[in-house]
């Protein structure tokens, strides 16, 4: 199997504005298990895991899947992303934790080489143990720069930053928080951003209404300059506006509302970005989310 058929595979004179795409279970074979889950949910982009996401194991993979993921997914014009582990903390007073921290990371920066990946999506973190921003911002600096500085090559991905739904003492959850996050990493030149919609929203910033998604988009800018936002991962949520709670809801069935994604894929900083989807419902509700995104896409007036 060397490309995606039907529906999953892109020529590459017919990728879209805005490829859709799931985060796609690969236990069994990158290759093998990712790819014909993509197929079968009409994915045209893909997020993985290289690593079991709750744990600090960094495993080396199977080269023989990696170079079939790594060749289809090139054959088929379909941009790939690696999702980080959810335990890296770079702002956590524990140092055992940013050690970990530090080699997990790397290693999802490695694999998403060698599968050919874009991107790789970190947490942006918390500051814990009452400790001051200022201080765990320093952290972030001493411990994540040197990694972004490893990144020589060019084929390596891009470190994207999420932000989070501003639980605890996160370090950040607003479009304006990322700039003290920036500016700790010098704003290096494969720093971007990776912005969950459930998680803006959550944090407080009012998607809805004529023009809620593309004011939050123009901030975002504002922030972090052009050319930055390399993902979106395209949530609804349960909860309200400013909840801060990240429970993501199936599109158009949360709070969110279809018509802010509609907004989303029309704003320029979105021009050629993916829509990743983490939705609830399994294969079923992943495949619905997916076509119900590309029928929003679809009826872009622009």
């Amino acid at each position: 199997m060397s490309t995606l058929p039907s529906r999953g595979a892109l020529a590459a004179s017919s990728v879209p504005r805005n490829p859709v795409g799931s985060h796609v279970p690969v236990a069994g074979g990158l290759h093998s298990v990712g790819l014909t889950y993509a197929r079968e949910i009409g994915a045209e982009t893909v997020q993985v895991f290289v690593a079991n996401p709750r744990g600090w194991a960094t495993p080396a993979g199977n080269p023989r899947q990696d170079e079939a993921f790594r060749a289809a997914c090139a054959a088929g014009s379909i941009p790939v992303y690696v999702h980080a582990p959810y335990l890296i903390n770079f702002g956590s007073h524990t140092e055992a934790t940013v050690d970990r921290s530090v080699d997990s990371l790397r290693h999802s920066l490695r694999r998403g080489r060698e599968i050919g990946a874009l991107g790789v999506v970190v947490h942006t973190g918390s500051a814990t143990g009452g400790r001051a921003r200022a201080l765990a911002l320093r952290q972030v600096r001493e411990r994540v720069l040197p990694l972004l500085d490893e990144l020589t090559h060019d084929d390596d991905p891009y470190l994207l930053l999420e932000s989070t739904a501003g639980q605890g003492a996160s370090l950040c959850s607003r479009t304006w928080d990322f700039e003290a996050y920036f500016a700790a990493l010098d704003a290096h030149p494969r720093l971007g951003v990776c912005l969950d919609t459930c998680h803006v929203f959550a944090a407080g910033h009012d998607l809805t209404g004529p023009s809620g998604m593309h004011q939050t988009l123009d901030l975002l800018v504002d922030t972090v300059g052009e050319g930055r936002l390399k993902l979106v991962h395209a949530n609804d949520s349960k909860d309200v506006v400013g909840a801060h709670k990240d429970r993501h809801a199936n599109i158009g069935s949360g709070h969110i509302g279809e018509d802010p994604f509609r907004a989303l894929m029309t704003h320029p900083a979105t021009a050629g970005v993916p829509l990743i989807i983490e939705t609830p419902g399994g294969k079923e509700g992943h495949a619905a989310d997916v076509e119900r995104l590309k029928k929003l896409r679809e009826a872009d007036p622009g």
